[in-house]
């Protein structure tokens, strides 16, 4: 029978306003991948935090290798061996690979003043060599894939006496070569007797590298199942107590005779844009398609001003000049970046503030801001797109990923921008909250705006898309109508080079 290293029993979590935890209780085997879902929101970040003693529970018990265990801070848990690998890496870019590995432990020679590199590049080879991960530990960091780095933090946890890992949304930036190693590494830890807690939004991932499921909703705990006998359906409905249906779009919605709105011709902008021609029409999906580093994100960039480019676009039939995202703003282009804590949102700031600061000219044109007009139009939008806060001053760094994605949502519906660029606009987000984008997003197109969708998951461009475009290495190499689309035919034209 397993060993129970970990048991969180009738935990309990208060901040201003919100009721985070109540009553969760969760276990965790020796040598076991243990999956944590829930909607954004649901406490899973919250539970790991008062694990790793980030901040300290309010009530309820924590029993580690069967003592009682309550950490006073980050520390306190990585010295007894529970380490976190964050979804946001947490290590720096300028230093080598060996340097990240033992920063605060370094090798030294002589008294200890003096570093010895040779034999912590020795140290960490070694590390590397038996974890199976194939990584100089002389390279810096920053020449490193995503999928390199992530692996290097795994690492630098189990250079510690590691009993238990937790893994925050570790495949969210990863290819999907880059999963297989992960999945490979995490197999091998666990056989070596290592614990893991994997948080992660992709349903099907948990079905393939978990053994059980742990699901919250709502700061509570709705049950524990095995792996292998819990269907994607019922995990789902777990989940958010609902059904979701995700059904791929059979028709296109768009009018026949709907106007052209934004026309771009022989875009260019170095490599990874090159000469990409199309059409937007009023009130349509167009999604955009392709593997990593097709090029996707740098075209919509050049699009939007925010990389030198050169071509031609119209908007409702009229030459446009856009150099700087500024004027594609004042030609009602909205961008919703895939990294919307750094390009979407003033994190510090509140959801009131976010949702207006793309209005400002708009809703005080006289010069002096009308605070209770900004706060009245927040509002209607915060109302209309059910942002969950529970107040219009929350600071937006507060706000789960789904309901951050809609208040960058209302700022650009709040500019009454006409076109809306959306670069992974789930990614990160749970289930139902993508369910609830979904709807939003087919409710704007049917308003009559249009929309650009960039996603990797194929069935979410399946899901939303009235039309494709698919691109490989900076090109477009075909649009497939939504009613003629399929999987098959996406991945062709995605690994079709000239």
């Amino acid at each position: 029978m397993a060993t129970t290293i970990l048991s969180m029993k009738n935990i309990d979590k208060r901040f201003a306003g919100v009721h985070a935890l109540k009553g969760v209780d969760f276990d965790l085997q020796e040598g076991e991948i243990h999956a944590l879902v829930g909607e954004n929101g649901a406490g899973k970040s919250t539970l790991m935090k008062a694990l790793t003693g980030i901040f300290p529970k309010d009530s309820g018990e924590i029993l580690y290798l069967g003592k009682p265990f309550n950490p006073k801070g980050p520390k306190d848990s990585l010295d007894a061996g529970i380490a976190i690998v964050h979804q946001e890496l947490n290590m720096m870019d300028h230093l080598t690979v060996a340097q990240n590995l033992f920063i605060g432990r370094e090798s030294t020679k002589g008294r200890g003043w003096l570093l010895d590199e040779k034999a912590q590049n020795k140290r960490a080879s070694d590390l590397l060599r038996r974890l199976n991960m194939d990584i100089d530990p002389t390279e810096k960091l920053a020449n490193l894939t995503v999928g390199k780095q992530q692996m290097v933090e795994i690492a630098k946890a189990v250079s510690y006496d590691l009993k238990i890992l937790i893994l925050d949304e570790p495949t969210a930036a990863l290819t999907d070569r880059e999963i297989d190693d992960l999945f490979v590494i995490m197999r091998d830890l666990a056989k070596k007797g290592v614990a893991m807690i994997y948080i992660s939004h992709r349903l099907d991932e948990i079905g393939v590298i978990t053994d059980r499921v742990t699901v919250l909703r709502d700061g509570e705990y709705v049950g524990t199942e095995k792996t292998s006998v819990l269907s994607k359906e019922r995990m789902i409905n777990m989940m958010v107590g609902r059904v979701i249906y995700e059904q791929p779009k059979s028709h296109s919605m768009v009018a026949p005779d709907a106007p052209v709105v934004l026309k771009v011709t022989n875009l260019n902008a170095g490599r990874q844009v090159q000469n990409i021609s199309f059409e937007l029409r009023r009130g349509e999906i167009l999604g955009f398609a392709g593997l990593m580093g097709a090029g996707r994100t740098e075209t919509m960039r050049a699009l939007y001003g925010a990389d030198p480019a050169s071509g031609s676009i119209e908007i409702d039939g009229q030459p446009v000049l856009i150099r700087q995202p500024l004027d594609a703003v004042r030609h009602g282009i909205g961008y919703l970046s895939e990294d919307r804590k750094r390009y979407g949102l003033a994190i510090r700031l509140s959801v009131s503030e976010n949702s207006v600061m793309a209005a400002y000219d708009e809703l005080s044109p006289k010069m002096l801001l009308s605070l209770r007009a900004l706060e009245e139009t927040a509002s209607t939008y915060v109302d209309k797109l059910a942002v969950k806060t529970p107040s219009l001053d929350q600071l937006v760094k507060n706000l789960s990923g789904g309901n951050q994605q809609k208040v960058v949502i209302a700022k650009w519906l709040i500019k009454n921008s006409k076109i809306l660029i959306f670069d992974e606009p789930t990614r990160g987000i749970d289930v139902g909250a993508k369910s609830e984008i979904y709807s939003l997003m087919a409710e704007l197109a049917a308003e009559g705006k249009s929309i650009i969708m960039i996603s990797s998951e194929l069935n979410e461009v399946l899901r939303m898309s009235d039309r494709i475009a698919v691109m490989c290495e900076g090109r477009i190499t075909g649009f497939v109508d939504i009613a003629e689309a399929s999987q098959e035919k996406i991945m062709h034209l995605a690994t079709q080079r000239e």
